[in-house]
């Protein structure tokens, strides 16, 4: 019993890791109806600028605020700079722009940081746990942090004039132009809103997987699966998709396929939803005519 207890628990900490790196991922779908495959390495970029804001003596909240600033406005940069030069090329181009900047932010990290692993702190206590002694207080804190960007996202878009604006934007850019909204901002306050998100995750992800370059590999591809799971379009989907592919993968690898196959499980899962139900469990169906 308690073995199980320990597995639900741990999966909920690890769903709260991957409903951080979703909601990333649904904020740039969301904006521009795109995937972007460079989203793990840009919140582990901020990682390491995070890690070195509080190394050159930064209390770890201001690194934090400084770190989530500076991912939006490096956000709206990549926008600004290399996305949106493209327009309205293939999805292909995009995929081939998407690879090269998850290239770039790998391989410019361990230039400057080089691929050693490294501890990264936590703004929680350490030896604090809760629920029994099964979860401590970052992975407590990690699903709280989760939490609120979820609630803070939804009151955004659905009390804000700016919210409604990039929702629109997003749905129908030629009529929000006609309207009056500054379409091209939106979009760069996609990409904003999503690198500021992705830096959270980072920083949330690194005190329970170290530091490297290549700490979000595995990570970003759970968080894919999740988006995809709860709805690409759906901030509360993501995060439920999330919390429950880190149920779910936790206990199939500790009673049924082992802990070596549950990143294959989260490939087959996107497999199956992108076949069976591409909107994901909570997301719109749109019909159209033919």
């Amino acid at each position: 019993m308690n073995l199980l207890v320990h597995q639900l628990v741990g999966g909920l900490v690890n769903g709260g890791i991957y409903a951080s790196v979703a909601l990333a991922l649904v904020m740039i779908h969301r904006s521009t109806h795109l995937l972007n495959f460079a989203q793990g390495e840009m919140a582990m970029f901020s990682t390491f600028l995070a890690w070195t804001l509080i190394q050159s003596g930064v209390d770890y909240w201001a690194a934090f605020g400084i770190t989530v600033l500076c991912s939006f406005a490096a956000g709206m940069t990549i926008e600004r700079v290399v996305i949106r030069p493209i327009g309205t090329s293939s999805h292909l181009e995009l995929v081939v722009v998407f690879v090269g900047l998850l290239l770039i932010f790998n391989s410019v990290a361990g230039w400057i940081w080089t691929y050693d692993i490294r501890p990264f702190p936590s703004p929680f206590p350490v030896e604090q746990r809760f629920v029994a002694g099964f979860v401590t207080a970052h992975e407590a804190g990690a699903i709280g942090v989760t939490l609120a960007m979820q609630v803070l996202i939804y009151l955004f878009f659905r009390f804000t004039r700016l919210g409604l604006a990039m929702r629109c934007a997003a749905h129908n850019p030629v009529s929000s132009r006609l309207v009056g909204v500054r379409v091209d901002l939106m979009l760069g306050l996609g990409w904003g809103l999503a690198a500021a998100i992705g830096a959270v995750a980072g920083m949330m992800v690194a005190p329970l997987l170290f530091l490297d370059p290549n700490m979000m590999s595995a990570v970003v591809l759970y968080g894919f699966a999740a988006a995809l799971l709860g709805g690409i379009d759906n901030p509360g989907g993501a995060v439920v998709g999330g919390f429950l592919l880190g149920v779910t993968e936790n206990l199939l690898g500790t009673y049924l396929i082992g802990h070596d196959l549950k990143l294959t499980f989260a490939l087959v899962l996107i497999v199956a939803v992108l076949n069976f139900r591409p909107a994901g469990l909570f997301g719109v169906r749109i019909a159209g005519r033919v």
